[in-house]
């Protein structure tokens, strides 16, 4: 496409809000590197020519023709070296062009987002005579969140989910893991240590390197999400077509440096540098991946709608898309103590992007292809968990706990303060 339709990578790029200009740098690089791949092969033919004359030559024929046999020797070896570098010089270039956005995105950045549904209406706290409490306040008095001793083992940005913090994480992953393995989705625990070769395959060592946690002593990388190591999963293979979508649900940890967040949400748990986090990833056909997108984000609406929690449907900017993604819907719910939408899940269609990069390929009727790849988050835990905390609130202080998770609960239907001096004692 580089060399057929550049225009067609120049107006992502454009609509991106990033460089045009590095397609020009590309095309000019492919062209030398090209110039000096044919330099090669045919010095290298003409060498392989002149072998055969040589033994036949004699006198000044055959100092003629070693004469040049030694220049085509060098002339080999500068441009095999040359085309290397140039080889080399491209791939870190192209590593810098982000996924073709679809030309239907929105245009615009982070703020120029389009909310496509809006689902459920937030209470009215005010007309219920209850005066609205944040998660932070609500899960200490339920003894289920401790920042201070988070922060006190592990820094800022860190917590403990105790007591009844910790039953509503596990009933939260039970519920997303059982409603992903009834939509056809195989469950996964993978590594949250990759590989470098994983993150840069899936897109986040460029313009979210700096959000990566990375172990120098092993070179590997915390992941951000499940996303990676389910990406990677099936890398340098190819997979039967007819097996196709392939449909994985993945269950870990997910570490983020948060950088750049410096004085935001710095109350609670909403940005934090762990967490944990059900995540969906489906390798397809890539006719189907725009269906396949509206499948998995279905499947997160069904899921938030489960929570009996008001929220909407956002379709980001082309400005606001990460690297490997050529589309990507975010789902927000309402937080009371806010008084807005906040960002809880989201979906991501990589196109071929991601499979080009790890080498995913499938055998389809008219021969072997990329498939595409897609990501969808089922269940972030900690800003689920605030959401429930804030939405289900009652005048009591107690936690109404949505139908579908009291079996994950003992069946409670309510969550209830614990006395002042309960299980969370006294910090010296």
């Amino acid at each position: 496409m580089l060399r057929t339709d550049p225009d067609r990578i120049r107006r992502s790029q454009l609509a991106r809000g990033e460089s045009v200009e590095l397609v020009d740098k590309l095309i000019s690089v492919d062209e030398s590197r090209r110039q000096a791949i044919a330099a090669y092969e045919s010095a290298r033919a003409e060498q392989k020519d002149l072998g055969k004359l040589i033994p036949k030559a004699q006198g000044e024929e055959k100092t003629t023709l070693l004469a040049r046999t030694k220049e085509l020797s060098e002339l080999v070896k500068t441009n095999e070296s040359a085309a290397k570098q140039l080889e080399v010089e491209f791939g870190e270039l192209m590593l810098g062009v982000g996924n073709l956005v679809f030309d239907d995105v929105p245009e615009g950045g982070e703020d120029d987002y389009v909310v496509r549904e809006t689902i459920g209406t937030p209470r009215d706290f005010e007309a219920e005579g209850i005066t609205v409490r944040d998660h932070l306040d609500l899960g200490e008095a339920l003894g289920a969140i401790d920042v201070p001793r988070g922060a006190k083992v592990s820094g800022s940005r860190f917590y403990y989910l105790t007591g009844v913090g910790a039953e509503l994480e596990l009933a939260l992953i039970n519920l997303a893991m059982q409603t992903a393995i009834a939509n056809g989705f195989t469950p996964i625990i993978p590594p949250a240590l990759v590989k470098p070769s994983a993150m840069e395959g899936t897109g986040f060592l460029g313009q979210a390197a700096d959000d990566v946690y990375r172990l120098e002593a092993d070179d590997l990388y915390l992941v951000g999400t499940a996303e990676v190591p389910l990406a990677a999963y099936h890398s340098e293979e190819i997979l039967d077509a007819a097996a196709l979508p392939m449909r994985y649900a993945g269950y870990s940890p997910s570490y983020r440096r948060e950088a750049g967040s410096y004085g935001k949400d710095t109350r609670g748990i909403f940005r934090v540098h762990w967490f944990d986090k059900v995540e969906m990833f489906s390798y397809c056909d890539p006719e189907d991946s725009q269906a396949e997108h509206q499948r998995l984000l279905g499947f997160e609406k069904d899921f938030i709608s489960k929570l009996e929690l008001p929220f909407q449907v956002l379709e980001l900017a082309a400005g606001d898309l990460g690297l490997s993604a050529a589309r990507k819907y975010d789902c927000y719910a309402w937080i009371p103590s806010q008084q807005r939408y906040r960002e809880i899940t989201s979906t991501s269609n990589c196109t071929e992007f991601q499979a080009r990069r790890l080498n995913i390929r499938a055998r389809f009727a008219n021969g072997t292809a990329p498939v595409a790849t897609l990501n969808g988050t089922l269940c972030a835990i900690t800003r689920t968990i605030i959401a429930l905390l804030e939405n289900h609130q009652q005048a009591d202080g107690s936690i109404h706990v949505p139908v579908a998770l009291r079996p994950f609960l003992a069946g409670r239907d309510r969550l209830v303060p614990r006395p002042t001096a309960g299980a969370q004692g006294q910090q010296r």
